[in-house]
């Protein structure tokens, strides 16, 4: 069993009391932001699965089982999903791959209680573990896990590259990293209706649904400064991984990374 809530403290005081980040289109202070993005998924954990469908029309779906085709899990393998507090990738993992286990890493405990109710809970528990945990510092061994997914989860942390260097530093030589963020479309004039659609239609039905304008707000900010498809490449492959590759979805609403850990 994996320590729980000491990966996540550590985290919290690693930051540099002089650095400022973004929190969605604000500057904060680094050593606030987790703070804040653990308040947002506190607030809207309950519902957070109805308005992944909602927002997306179930394309978030979609997405969800494009990634496990690339990732192609195996029997046996171990996989530590991040940022995975509902159980979705685990639960794809585990129903593709006989015998493989996975731990769902999340900073948001009422995440992970969402996740445990889940129905798939139940029929995977035997292969499946539950750990509250900070991205930046991860309460687990080096080399511990075959595989490394984060979905929507990375551009919501503090430095992204300090949670590229724990991925690779939990994964065996061999191990792979998969990342499924939204991303930038390509096209201006698609993009620019994207932008009104989200900006516009997702905080209003955030409040509708979970009564948390903010929240989503917050969600569709935080999309917009995260890195396109070739900047966040980079940043992979500064963390160390080889043959690193992306794929986009939907014309790049949201985008595939893999790399390597060889």
């Amino acid at each position: 069993m994996y320590p729980s809530e000491g990966g996540f403290r550590e985290a919290l005081t690693m930051n540099d009391p002089g650095k400022t980040t973004h929190f969605g289109f604000r500057d904060v202070p680094e050593e606030e932001k987790a703070g804040l993005v653990h308040g947002v998924f506190s607030s809207v954990a309950s519902k957070y699965d109805v308005m992944n469908d909602l927002m997306s029309a179930g394309v978030h779906r979609i997405w969800k089982d494009a990634m496990m085709d690339w990732l192609a899990p195996r029997p046996g393998q171990r996989l530590l999903d991040v940022a995975g507090g509902t159980g979705d990738v685990a639960f794809r993992f585990l129903k593709r791959a006989p015998g493989a286990s996975a731990v769902v890493c999340d900073m948001t405990e009422g995440m992970l209680v969402a996740g445990r109710k889940r129905a798939e809970a139940d029929s995977l528990s035997d292969h499946l573990d539950w750990v509250v945990g900070d991205a930046m510092a991860l309460p687990f061994p080096s080399g511990a896990f075959d595989s490394y997914t984060i979905s929507f989860g990375i551009r919501n942390v503090t430095r992204i590259a300090d949670a590229l260097s724990e991925a690779y530093r939990v994964l065996r030589p061999g191990g792979r990293l998969m990342v499924l963020e939204f991303s930038h479309i390509p096209n201006d004039l698609m993009q620019k209706a994207y932008d009104l659609y989200s900006f516009n239609v997702i905080p209003a039905m955030g409040q509708i649904v979970t009564g948390d304008r903010d929240s989503y707000q917050y969600l569709v900010e935080s999309i917009r400064k995260f890195p396109d498809q070739e900047a966040f490449a980079t940043l992979i492959r500064q963390a160390g991984f080889a043959q690193v590759k992306y794929r986009n979805l939907s014309m790049g609403i949201a985008a595939l990374h893999s790399g390597w850990k060889i």
